[in-house]
C-alpha cells in the first residue's frame, strides 16, 4: 500500500532533576552541597532511509517520544543523557507543523536528519549554586520539559522522469517494459491509484528513475479525482514524458488531450507547464492510431515537442525513447539543494526571547523563553528556590510591569503552566 501523508507527535525527552545533597565523608565535618546535575533530555530526529518508500508505517505508531534525562545523585555525579530518538523516513519527505503549518524541513538525500524536537535541559544541582555568601545552598533545578507536537510529514517522489497522460494512455505498460517494475495493468480507468517507481537502464549502461504516477483528468488542479494527489508528485521530476493514446480509444482527439493535460499542469502550477517535455504517441500497433499518426506528430513537433511513436504492448519503438530520455536528462541541471534543504537542520520554534504580559480572564500571564523556562524548572516546595525566583523576576522589572497594568497583591500570575499569588510567591 503506497502511503503519502502522515500526522504524527514527537515528544522529545525531559530533562533530568537535579539533585540536592551535601557531602557526609568522615573527618569532612563541614561538607558542602554535592548534588549533580541532571541529564539533557533526548531529541527527536527524523533521518532519510532510502530502504523506506511510503509513509505507511506511520499509519499503525503515531507518536514517538524520546529517551528523558537521568536525574542527578549525590557527590557530585551528573545523571546520563536520554538517547535520542531516530525516526526513519523515505527521501523526498516534506515536513511540517501540523498545528501552525509552518515548513520544517525538506529530506531528499540519504543520512539527512532534522530535529523535529529538542530535548529538555537537565536542572542544575545544588552544588552548582554554592556561592561565597551562601555555601550551603538547598535547592536543586528540576528538569526542563522536553519540546512536543504534532507534525506533518508528505511524501514527494524523487524521480528523474515522470509519465504524465490521462489514464488508460499506456504509462503502466511503458513502465513495466523499461523496468522491472510491475505495476497493474489493465483496461479500464485509474487502473493506477498509487505512484509505481522503476529504475531503467539503456543498453548502454546509463539509467535513471522512471515515475508512473496517476492519469490526470479535467479540474485535477482543484482536487478533481485524483487531483493533488497525482500533481505534488511530479514537482521534484526533472522531465515529463507525457504519454498520449494515439488510437483515441476514450474518444478524446490526440492534440486535444496534450493541451487538456498541460492546462491542468498549468492551473496548478506554472512552472510544471514549463518542464521540459518528450511526447510519447502510444497504440501505434493499432490500425487507428496509424491514421492519425502523420498528422498528430506535424503539429506536435511544430510546436517544438520532441516526438517518438511506441507501443508499449509490443515494444516498438522503445528504445528510441529510452536513448533520447537518457540524452535528455544529461542536458538536464541536477537540482541543487535550498538553504531549507541542508544537510542537517535543527528546528527551534520561534519564541520572543522578550517577556510579554497581557491579561487572559481573571488572570496575569506572563510569556517568554527564558521566564517560563525558569518557572517550570523551579522546585516550588522549596523556600529557598521560591525566593531566588521572586529576585529574579524583580531583577528584570516583572513585577514592576506587573504592577504597572494594575496587578495587586492577591491576584493570580500565571507562566505556562506555574499559577502564581502576586505577594505571596
Amino acid at each position: 500500500m503506497f502511503i503519502d501523508k502522515a500526522r504524527i507527535n514527537v515528544k522529545a525527552g525531559d530533562g533530568g532533576a537535579g539533585c540536592s545533597a551535601f557531602r557526609r565523608e568522615k573527618y569532612v565535618p563541614h561538607g558542602g552541597p554535592s548534588g549533580g546535575d541532571g541529564g539533557q533530555g533526548g531529541d527527536v530526529i527524523l533521518v532519510v532511509d532510502s530502504s523506506q518508500r511510503t509513509l505507511l508505517d506511520f499509519q499503525y505508531q503515531r507518536h514517538f517520544k524520546a529517551e528523558r534525562g537521568v536525574h542527578g545523585q549525590g557527590s557530585t555525579k551528573h545523571g546520563a543523557n536520554g538517547a535520542g530518538l531516530v525516526v526513519k523516513v523515505p527521501p523526498g519527505t516534506v515536513i511540517r507543523d501540523a498545528g501552525t503549518g509552518e515548513f520544517l524541513g525538506d529530506l531528499v538525500d540519504e543520512g539527512q536528519r532534522l530535529v523535529v524536537a529538542r530535548g529538555g535541559r537537565g536542572g542544575r544541582g545544588n552544588a552548582r549554586f554554592a556561592t561565597s555568601t551562601n555555601q550551603a545552598p538547598t535547592m536543586a533545578e528540576k528538569g526542563e520539559p522536553g519540546e512536543e507536537r504534532w507534525i506533518e510529514l508528505e511524501l514527494k517522489l524523487l524521480a528523474d522522469i515522470g509519465l504524465v497522460g490521462f489514464p488508460n494512455a499506456g504509462k503502466s505498460s511503458l513502465l513495466a517494459r523499461v523496468s522491472a517494475a510491475k505495476p497493474k495493468v489493465a483496461d479500464y480507468p485509474f487502473t493506477t491509484l498509487s505512484p509505481n517507481l522503476g529504475v531503467v537502464q539503456a543498453p548502454d549502461g546509463r539509467s535513471f528513475v522512471l515515475a508512473d504516477i496517476p492519469g490526470l483528468i479535467e479540474g485535477a488542479h482543484e482536487g478533481v479525482g485524483l487531483g493533488h494527489d497525482f500533481l505534488k508528485h511530479i514537482e521534484r521530476c526533472r522531465l515529463l514524458i507525457h504519454v498520449i493514446d494515439l488510437s483515441a480509444a476514450d474518444g478524446r482527439e490526440p492534440i486535444e488531450g496534450f493541451e487538456a493535460i498541460n492546462h491542468e499542469l498549468n492551473l496548478y502550477n506554472p512552472e510544471l507547464a514549463g518542464r521540459p517535455q518528450m511526447v510519447a504517441l502510444n497504440k501505434i500497433d493499432l490500425p487507428e492510431a496509424r491514421e492519425r499518426l502523420e498528422q498528430t506528430v506535424e503539429e506536435l513537433r511544430a510546436r517544438g515537442y520532441p516526438v517518438y511513436t511506441i507501443s508499449a504492448a509490443t515494444g516498438e519503438g522503445v528504445d528510441q525513447l529510452v536513448f533520447a530520455a537518457a540524452d535528455f536528462l544529461v542536458r538536464l541541471p541536477v537540482p541543487v539543494l535550498t538553504e531549507v534543504q541542508a544537510a542537517e537542520r535543527v528546528y527551534r520554534p520561534a519564541v520572543p526571547s522578550t517577556v510579554e504580559i497581557g491579561r487572559e480572564g481573571d488572570a496575569y500571564v506572563v510569556r517568554g523563553r527564558d521566564i517560563e523556562r525558569l518557572a517550570v524548572m523551579t522546585d516550588w516546595d522549596n523556600e529557598e528556590a521560591v525566593r531566588r525566583f521572586q529576585h529574579i523576576i524583580r531583577r528584570r522589572g516583572i513585577e514592576e510591569r506587573l504592577r504597572s497594568l494594575g496587578a495587586r497583591d492577591g491576584d493570580i500570575i500565571r507562566i505556562r503552566d506555574v499559577e502564581l499569588v502576586l505577594g505571596e510567591y
